[in-house]
Parts: C-alpha cells; structure tokens; sequence
C-alpha cells in the first residue's frame, strides 16, 4: 500500500482529507493518540494500535501518550493504581508491535506552568456545554460529572499542542474533542491537527465492548480463554454488526497475508482468503459456517497475542 492507503484504510472519517494528503507529502509528520491506563490492553484498544502502526509504516513519527493525569481526572483509580498500571500497559502496546514510537507519560508534561497556563487559557474560550458534550462518550459517570472531566478535553487539546504533533488518532468517539481542538487550537499558536477516526467495534457478544461486562478479549487471555470466548460469540448470519468479523477485519487481515478456514471435504473443504472482502463476501453467501469462522478466528488471536506474553514476562 501506498502512504495514503496505509493511514486511511479501517477508519471511519478524516478531518480533512486534503490535509492528511498535503502532511503525507511533507519530509517530516507526527500522529499521536493517548490511553489511559486504566487495565488490561484489549481488543478495543488495538484497534487504534493498529492504526499508529499503519501511519509508522507510511513514514509518521508516532507518539503514545500514557495519559495518567486523564484517568485520574476522569475516575479511573487513584494516582498510585494508575501508575502501576501505565508501564504495564507501555510493554502491553510494544508487546503487540508499536516499537519505535515514542512513549510518554502524561505527568511528565502536562505539570509545567506553561502546559497549565494554555490549559486555562482554553477554559475562557470553551463553554461548559461544549465540554460536557465532547465528554459524552468516553467520560465516566457522565449522568453526574466532575469539573475534573470537564479540563479532561480542554487538556487533551494541549497535549496535541506540547507534543507538537501534525495528526491525531481516536476511535470515533473522541469526534467531538478533536473537533474542540481544530477549532481553539489556533488560540494559542498552533494549527488545527488533522484527525484521524477509527471505528469502535462490539464486543463478543455484539454489544458495546466493556472489560466489565466480560465481552472483550484481552492481551492476558490464555489461547483457552480466547478460544472459549470466540465458539461463545455472537455471530449471526448477517455481516453488519457481527463482532467476529470485525475482528477479522480490523485485527487479523492488517496482520496477516491470509486467512484459511480449514475443515472436513463433506462440509466444503479448506478455503483461504487473501483480502478480507472476500471473505466477507463468501460468508454473506453461506459459504463459510459461523463456528468455521469463530475457529479460524481464534487460532489468528492466538497468534497475534503470543508475542505479548513473550514480551510482557521477559521485561
């Protein structure tokens, strides 16, 4: 794939698409997103780890933010238990293949006088609405929120702006803080960032993904977990809101030059499949059985997942 086609396949929007092309055309470009550490690393989040590793390969210099400060002010744990999760979560992300890109640690940056000071300079222009709003997706407990989660998006603009980067990553539930930042961020001196959205996809039981409702393949599941819960999916005979196949598509087939579906000649035979719509394509048709699909699907994970453990255990 060229550039281009690296930094936009498996997303659901850029902001602009003529920006994203003139930054691709320019010697040096850095993206970033952040998480925060706040658990296991799981499917969800490589979504987007997906992404960072397709624009390093397009040439962008990545960025991880560890957003310690985030979690905290959005209700994730105390300081201390989020610090021990930060570092686990680093290896997490390395482990599943984003080396080279450069780690950061939230309270490293986001504590200086003049990170505060555009922090503040920001709340004059941004109304509590507008705050509220951008929160309404990812901010917890939002049927009674803190001001504490009201400077979490007015902070997530600075970040862009200290890191001094050309392009944000998010799944595309962070819409509307990143549209706050290509709107103010010319403020305070720096360009509006180009934004790049990436889809969030349902969880095993085509729901929305959460750790706490137990729907989610995480990096510390065991090839017998992962396989429990893939022959325990839900997955229906339609391809719109079928979460295995959107494993395979947003997980798998950016990993992997092809996906075989092996079983008995009375039941069809093997099938490989070297571009995912045309699996797609094949399933819709009744080709290939959902549990021959959840199979398939299971011995990709476990493959993909592997090099974490190995990677997590040696540090």
């Amino acid at each position: 794939m060229d550039p281009y086609e690296l930094a936009t396949r498996n997303t659901v929007e850029v902001v602009t698409d003529e920006e994203l092309r003139a930054l691709i055309d320019r010697p040096v470009r850095r993206v970033y997103t952040g998480y925060e550490p706040s658990g296991e690393i799981h499917l969800g989040h490589m979504v987007t780890v997906n992404k960072l590793m397709d624009l390093q390969e397009a040439g962008f210099e990545v960025t991880v933010l560890i957003a310690d400060l985030h979690a905290f002010l959005n209700r994730k744990g105390t300081m201390e238990e989020i610090r021990e999760i930060a570092e686990y979560n680093r290896l997490c992300f390395e482990g599943l293949g984003l080396r080279g890109a450069k780690y950061v640690l939230g309270t490293d940056v986001q504590l200086t006088p003049d990170y505060e000071l555009s922090v503040l300079k920001l709340s004059q222009a941004i109304t509590l609405n507008r705050a509220k709003r951008s929160m309404d997706e990812v901010g917890r407990q939002m049927d009674n929120p803190t001001v504490s989660q009201m400077v979490y998006p007015i902070m997530q603009m600075v970040d862009i702006a200290t890191l001094e980067v050309d392009a944000a990553v998010g799944g595309i539930d962070q819409r509307k803080i990143h549209m706050l930042a290509r709107e103010h961020l010319p403020s305070i001196g720096y360009p509006a960032p180009v934004c790049i959205h990436t889809p969030i996809i349902n969880g095993l039981d085509g729901k929305k993904m959460s750790s706490s409702a137990g729907n989610v393949i995480s990096v510390a599941d065991s090839e017998e977990d992962i396989k429990k819960k893939m022959k325990k999916a839900f997955c229906p005979p339609e391809v719109e809101n079928n979460p295995v196949l959107e494993i395979l598509r947003y997980h798998v087939f950016p990993r992997t030059d092809a996906v075989a579906i092996r079983r008995p000649e009375k039941f069809g035979g093997d099938r490989e499949f070297a571009a995912y719509e045309d699996l797609e394509r094949a399933y819709a048709a009744g080709e290939v059985h959902p549990q021959d699909l959840k199979t398939a699907t299971a011995a990709h994970l476990i493959d993909i997942l592997a090099p974490v453990h190995d990677y997590v255990c040696s540090r």
